[in-house]
């Protein structure tokens, strides 16, 4: 029987978690459906929002079905928990994450002119095409984390997280750059209004995300015990049909802290469903550099809002 201690922080938080999600939700529709026409309606304010929908979705439905991969840890015990469904959606929104910051930071070099046509040394050519090998590195990483749940090979999670890691590492000098670029133009606060604190939480998200990986997440975390393991013969690699079943079908419910991770767990899981949403959500909006005539047609728009309120 499951001690009266684990049900208390466990549903305690497990309710927190799921109450913030569903708020994001909420908020996430309302950007979403938002309609307007021109600058308000462009491809790429639509892919955003899309893209932003898909993983604010999935996020409310990973809070409420918690799960972990590799022991295949369940919330409950329901197919629903399942760890290769919930993998599934996880495919899509992960891929959503990158293609949000992708896109963000492709449409900010292009408003702000970084790297005209034709004029481009290689190094220049990598670092302005660093949010392109963004996405491709999570892309792959998707393959990997599929394959490391139904193998239990747990180097593939390993190589997982390290591409990740590689993934933001690699747009950090464009990020830089494009910080730079944002504080010395002579574009006016309504231009920059959606720009400037755009890159400014990169910056800031680039500088914890890519410390937490080099520093603690691959080297003391992850890689040492990986590798050990592998020395010693202590690892599974089940490659079958049935291995695809118990992906599917077995689902292990728990509620025991320890089984979880412990406090580790508790950090990562908290944060990846409400800092990494609120980020998605801001990222709904399309950062970009406004027009003169745009940024007054906002600026209206929301002082007619404060008004109606």
């Amino acid at each position: 029987m499951i001690e009266s201690t684990e049900w208390t922080w466990a549903w305690n938080w497990w309710s927190v978690l799921v109450f913030i999600n569903a708020i994001n939700l909420i908020v996430a529709v309302s950007f979403f459906r938002q309609k307007g026409g021109g600058a308000d309606n462009t491809p790429y304010l639509r892919v955003m929002r899309l893209m932003g929908m898909i993983f604010v979705s999935v996020a409310l439905y990973r809070s409420v079905f918690v799960s972990s991969y590799l022991e295949q840890l369940a919330w409950f015990d329901s197919l629903a928990n399942s760890s290769l469904f919930i993998r599934s959606l996880a495919f899509f929104a992960e891929l959503s994450f990158a293609g949000l910051f992708m896109f963000a930071m492709l449409r900010t070099s292009r408003d702000l002119g970084l790297y005209p046509a034709g004029k481009q040394h290689l190094l220049s050519v990598l670092v302005s095409r660093a949010p392109k090998f963004l996405f491709l590195c999570i892309f792959t990483a998707q393959f990997f984390a599929t394959t490391a749940l139904i193998t239990k090979l747990e180097v593939l999670f390993a190589i997982e997280e390290t591409l990740w890691g590689m993934a933001f590492l690699s747009i950090f000098p464009l990020a830089i750059k494009q910080l730079c670029a944002v504080l010395k133009s002579d574009r006016s606060a309504a231009e920059l209004r959606l720009l400037k604190p755009f890159v400014w939480l990169n910056v800031i998200w680039l500088a914890g995300y890519c410390s937490y990986s080099v520093f603690y997440h691959l080297p003391i975390e992850y890689w040492p015990h990986v590798l050990e393991n592998l020395r010693q013969g202590n690892y599974q690699f089940n490659v079958s049909l049935q291995a695809v079943k118990d992906a599917l079908l077995v689902v292990n419910e728990t509620k025991n802290l320890s089984e979880w991770g412990g406090v580790g767990f508790l950090i990562w899981h908290s944060g990846y469903f409400s800092i990494c949403v609120w980020i998605v959500l801001f990222l709904m909006r399309g950062p970009r550099l406004l027009s003169s005539k745009d940024a007054v047609q906002t600026n209206d728009q929301q002082t007619g809002e404060v008004v109606g309120a």
